[in-house]
């Protein structure tokens, strides 16, 4: 009779720590990636990029595998020493990855590879509503009918970005004037608002229940929304937004580079990349993916927005320390 021996069994996964936003990757994924590698994928969630950028701080970039980056935070990282190179003798199938992605913002090219793109705007109940929103005004100065029924995100960048866009100012302006004038509109809007956050992106929703009838959201969430809910309508205002891309990084600190190198390169094979644009609703980076893509997918002006929204909307850029610091100090204001 045999008897097996520990020194031939199977050895236990090794662990893959992947700081994500919820519901940002697919689990169908996942999981023929973990029976591929026998690799077990742990994600840890953040609530915003601020939060993401305090967990990497507190461990100066330790204890994570991979993390989701906004991109006018990868050169920061980078700088740290908190990056480990992404190129393709790496990542073989960064070949599908559209340059323009790759090159757009500093210090990403070579550290970072992009994972999706998209919209910042206002998601609506179209049958709550008495008039669709056009401007921000809509959202940041909203008709009585609306009060406590407004949502926004707890993100400096986003509420006080867009309250600068309302008011024809630029989303990255350090003009301290315009930011204070810009706070005043968010302090007004404040008895409107429900809640502070994003929203949950399920049946429970407060958009799908009418507990929200309007606020701010990224574009894919809007559509991941309209899932529960046929009326639930997104629109960038005529004032334009955020145009945003996350990256995927490999942290220098990683015992598993190997298999974060393998992950990055197994989303970007084209069927997966496409599979996951499906199942998060976003754009996708990678041109071969999208040859695999419906039509009704890629004709819809949501994920994939005309010229004349991308031309009036912005990309964040980063800022100096003292207008962060002027941001902050006046966003803070919102909880006294």
């Amino acid at each position: 009779m045999l008897v097996s021996s520990p020194v031939f069994a199977e050895s236990p996964p090794r662990e893959l720590v992947l700081l994500n936003w919820s519901e940002y990757l697919d689990p169908e994924l996942v999981e023929k990636f973990e029976q591929l590698h026998n690799v077990k994928v742990r994600e840890v969630y953040f609530e915003n990029d601020d939060l993401r950028d305090e967990l990497l701080l507190d461990t100066d970039g330790m204890g994570y595998d991979l993390a989701v980056v906004n991109g006018i935070m990868v050169d920061t990282y980078r700088k740290r020493g908190w990056l480990a190179v992404a190129t393709e003798n790496k990542i073989s199938n960064l070949k599908h990855v559209d340059e323009y992605w790759l090159k757009s913002f500093d210090g990403a090219e070579g550290y970072a590879v992009p994972y999706f793109w998209g919209t910042l705007g206002i998601a609506y109940r179209a049958d709550l509503v008495q008039t669709p929103p056009g401007s921000w005004m809509d959202l940041y100065k909203p008709n009585e009918q609306l009060r406590g029924k407004i949502a926004m995100v707890e993100s400096q960048r986003d509420a006080l970005g867009m309250a600068l866009k309302a008011l024809g100012y630029s989303a990255n302006s350090i003009d301290s004037r315009q930011i204070r004038e810009a706070m005043e509109l968010l302090l007004t809007q404040k008895p409107y608002v429900k809640s502070y956050g994003y929203l949950v992106l399920d049946e429970n929703s407060a958009l799908v229940s009418g507990d929200v009838v309007m606020g701010m959201i990224f574009s894919g969430d809007a559509l991941m929304l309209k899932e529960h809910h046929d009326e639930i309508q997104y629109v960038v205002p005529r004032e334009g937004g955020n145009i945003w891309v996350d990256y995927l990084v490999v942290l220098q600190g990683s015992k598993n580079k190997d298999l974060a190198y393998a992950f990055i390169n197994f989303l970007n094979e084209p069927s997966h990349a496409a599979q996951l644009a499906e199942f998060v609703y976003y754009a996708s980076p990678n041109k071969a993916a999208e040859k695999l893509l419906p039509a009704d997918f890629l004709e819809d002006p949501v994920i994939y927005p005309s010229e004349e929204v991308l031309s009036r909307s912005e990309a964040y850029t980063p800022l100096p320390f003292r207008a962060t610091k002027t941001r902050n100090t006046n966003f803070a204001r919102l909880n006294q």
